[in-house]
């Protein structure tokens, strides 16, 4: 049994600290890849970075991908291991001049983000809070997103290979590493090459609270309706004018009330209007549709479509036009034929005394793609709560823990092929 150093959270921190500091917004409005220049201005560090950590092979493509090989220290045939993590952080609120603030032996009671700008989380809002008194909490000046979605992750990767990079005596098979860009606008697997990457299995370090462990995700599909409308002057519109926009309130009200994000919950699919802009004569809605039962996800997208018909009918042809195209699947059906890589990850957090939550994604994950190109691909758990607003923070210590699964994930998977070969 591989024995492990102590790992430094001051190393971790600081890691952290300096990922964060580099603004690494997705934009979902620019057609480049990646979508924005800074986080090529993260990709260049790490690979740096990662030279200097000894993985000689390390390098980023032109579309920001960074990649590179930790090889085996031991013989015989040990499956590769990926580990993922992605640049971008959320395009939902600033990730710019991140001010973060750390919260040491947290006592309970409301963190104050901002005292100036009278910023403050209060517990009884957000009553997570209280699981991690006595720890160090770190969060944003409530005025931009901390960026642990997903600097944690990345964190937390090179934490653990600085720790193999420092100590060649731990054993560990060819571990393989990549850093993607766009995950927060669905773009982050889109020029992933996965043959070139050349890892049996990876997981996403990706997830939100101690002990997250993901297989399953939404099956998701993005909906475009335009709404075309007759203007005419208020006062001559009689018999004449059709209301785009009105027309869009009828469509909306058609769609299940109940069926929303903000009454859904563990598997309970929705329909989510993102977006509505419009004018009398033209209007513009934007839903994301979201289920995890293949069926049920199907039966939404046909439900929508008979929508889009019936206003038709009402209002005549060509009023509702409707575009949908799917976006991402469940990878659980992906993930079944080799659940011994969850079972790996389960075994890594339990020996080290975590206890898994073993639930599904509301959402998506770079993950859900590359299993479906070949890579299974599980999510675990990097440590922080509240992704992409204000109120973001991660623990210092389940940062650390994250690390701690990584590093017991690797050295589980040597002494396995080990003990199978008699070594």
């Amino acid at each position: 049994m591989a024995t492990y150093p102590p790992i430094s959270k001051d190393t971790i921190l600081g890691n952290f600290l300096r990922y964060v500091s580099i603004d690494t917004q997705s934009d979902p409005d620019s057609d480049t890849f990646p979508s924005s220049n800074n986080q090529l201005v993260l990709a260049k560090l790490l690979v740096q970075e990662l030279k200097k950590l000894g993985l000689e092979d390390a390098s980023m493509d032109d579309n920001a991908y960074v990649m590179a090989t930790l090889p085996s220290n031991r013989g015989g045939i040990i499956p590769v291991m990926g580990l993922i993590a992605h640049l971008d952080t959320s395009p939902d609120m600033s990730g710019e001049n991140i001010r973060p603030v750390i919260h040491r032996q947290f006592d309970g009671r409301d963190l104050v983000l901002h005292e100036e700008k009278n910023i403050c989380m209060p517990v009884k809002d957000f009553p997570e809070l209280k699981k991690y008194v006595g720890q160090t909490l770190i969060t944003s000046d409530g005025t931009t997103l901390l960026g642990a979605d997903n600097k944690a992750g990345i964190a937390e990767i090179m934490t653990a290979l600085q720790i193999l990079s420092d100590n060649p005596g731990i054993p560990h098979g060819t571990i393989k590493v990549a850093f993607t860009p766009d995950e927060e606008i669905g773009r982050g697997a889109g020029h992933f090459d996965v043959k070139r990457f050349g890892a049996d299995f990876a997981y996403t370090i990706d997830g939100g609270e101690l002990g997250e462990l993901q297989y399953e995700n939404f099956n998701a599909a993005f909906a475009r309706v335009t709404i075309h409308g007759t203007s005419i002057h208020p006062g001559e519109a009689k018999d004449k004018m059709v209301n785009a926009c009105l027309l869009g309130m009828e469509l909306n009200q058609m769609l299940p009330e109940r069926e929303r994000p903000e009454y859904t919950s563990n598997r309970e699919g929705f329909f989510h209007l993102t977006a509505f802009r419009g004018t009398v004569d033209h209007a513009v809605m934007e839903y994301l549709i979201r289920d995890h039962d293949n069926q049920r996800f199907d039966q939404r997208k046909s439900h929508l479509r008979h929508i889009a018909g019936l206003m038709n009918e009402r209002h005549g042809p060509g009023r509702v036009q409707l575009e949908m195209n799917d976006q991402y699947y469940n990878m659980r059906s992906k993930i079944y034929p080799v659940i011994h890589i969850v079972d790996l990850a389960k075994e890594a957090m339990e020996s080290l005394g975590i206890h898994p939550l073993i639930k599904p994604i509301r959402g998506g994950t770079d993950g859900a793609r590359l299993s479906y190109m070949g890579l299974p691909c599980p999510n675990i758990f990097s440590g922080g709560h509240n992704y992409h607003g204000r109120f973001e923070f991660i623990p210092l210590e389940s940062m650390e823990k994250a690390t701690h699964v990584i590093l017991k994930m690797v050295g589980l998977l040597a002494e396995k092929q080990q003990g199978c070969t008699g070594r």
